[in-house]
């Protein structure tokens, strides 16, 4: 990684210069700050964009120009705070939009639309990449930069597949309890696995689906029922960090025993360990968009929290930084003033990063999923399946990522 020093020196020499901030190139960040929602998850983008920003101007910019940072607040919970951020960011004429995700795609998507601005997103939304898809003029510059949601569920019932076969784990029974909560998001989610568990030819079976509401006070009633079905796999298609800590907790003084119990996202979100207090151990999670610990994983999880802290979010610190960098590899060819012009060339880009290889040449304008889509782990971003180890996130899956093997909870003991 470049020294954060020499970024900030050149920086700062740059801010004396008038026609040089006239130069500047600027990428618009929604950034929730005041959300009820998301807030950590928009902190690790913010970090691992202005790393890659740092590095980059101490390089000397793009063809010497700088890049700069707008960043606004973002009310994720209500469209008009979404529509917002958005227009607040084309007022700044902003030459790329660089967003985590936002919970209500379609507004966001308008309010880019609107200007033409290229707006690359982690969404991980089949909803915002259908969009594109049925209307590819209008959101011709709009790009997803992981797959979609559907692989949180459907994936990871073929991960499933991958522990029984290897031998890693040997199920009480076949019976897959859902718990869901009721944005689409973790509908979709839901949907996927009772998809893939319909398609299993019987290897697995829906025990039962219950539902949830945001905020969840109390897991009590839905442990009660966990018990009562005694699934061998429980799968809670839920994404808030706090919650999931909350379930862990409950979980852990009356679990239902031999279950292998699947948290789907929430766990990559940094403050999950701190609140669960070591409840979270021995539980599995998953996320379609993470930090492989591979040499470059490895030497930017050491730089981000040499500079953040140890408590690093597993998903949108290392796509964010990629984010950036893509964005400068078409700009050194493409005027970022041509908005058009820079679309074509991220359709066109091959770009190997951080949280694996980003292609875009497709209909729906998005990354695809390693080892579902391609089984070539060069050419996708992969899934990434962790377990709460020693109160550390370890890759247990896909093998050719993996860190270490499934450990049997002690619940299961």
């Amino acid at each position: 990684m470049i020294s954060r020093l020499a970024g900030y020196t050149v920086a700062a020499a740059l801010a004396l210069s008038a026609p040089a901030l006239a130069q500047e190139i600027r990428i618009g960040i929604p950034t929730a700050q005041s959300s009820a929602a998301g807030v950590a998850d928009h902190g690790d983008w913010l970090n691992g964009a202005r790393m890659a920003i740092e590095e980059i101007n101490a390089n000397g910019g793009v063809n010497g120009r700088m890049l700069k940072a707008e960043v606004v607040d973002i009310d994720l919970l209500s469209p008009e705070g979404t529509v917002a951020a958005f227009q607040s960011l084309n007022g700044r004429e902003v030459h790329a939009i660089a967003s985590s995700f936002v919970l209500i795609p379609q507004p966001a998507m308008d309010a880019a639309a609107a200007s033409g601005v290229p707006y690359l997103h982690g969404n991980t939304q089949i909803s915002s990449v259908q969009l594109v898809e049925e209307n590819p003029e209008r959101y011709r510059n709009i790009f997803m930069i992981d797959p979609d949601e559907t692989w949180y569920g459907y994936g990871f019932v073929r991960y499933l597949d991958r522990l029984v076969e290897t031998g890693q784990w040997e199920p009480a029974n076949n019976r897959i309890h859902i718990v869901q909560e009721q944005i689409a998001y973790t509908q979709v989610i839901s949907q996927a696995a009772q998809r893939a568990i319909a398609e299993s030819g019987g290897k697995w079976e829906l025990a039962a689906v219950t539902d949830i509401q945001f905020p969840v006070q109390d897991w009590t009633p839905v442990i009660n029922n966990l018990k009562s079905e005694g699934a061998g796999v429980i799968f809670i298609s839920h994404w808030v960090a706090a919650e999931l800590a909350s379930f862990s907790q409950q979980f852990a003084f009356d679990p239902v025993p031999d279950s292998l119990v699947y948290l789907q996202y929430g766990p990559s979100q940094p403050e999950f360990l701190d609140l669960a207090r070591g409840a979270g151990e021995g539980m599995i999670w998953g996320t379609v968009l993470g930090t492989p610990r591979t040499e470059a994983g490895t030497a930017f999880r050491e730089a981000y929290m040499a500079e953040h802290g140890d408590n690093m979010g597993e998903v949108y610190t290392a796509s964010s930084y990629d984010t950036v960098m893509m964005l400068a590899k078409v700009w050194e060819t493409t005027p970022p003033e041509d908005f058009d012009a820079v679309g074509d060339a991220i359709r066109k880009l091959r770009h190997e990063g951080i949280s694996g290889t980003y292609t875009f040449d497709r209909p729906q304008q998005r990354a695809i999923n390693y080892p579902w889509e391609t089984d070539d782990l060069s050419e996708g971003i992969p899934h990434l399946i962790y377990q709460v180890q020693d109160n550390k996130h370890t890759i247990i899956l896909p093998e050719a990522l993996a860190e270490s093997t499934y450990q049997t909870p002690h619940w299961a003991k």
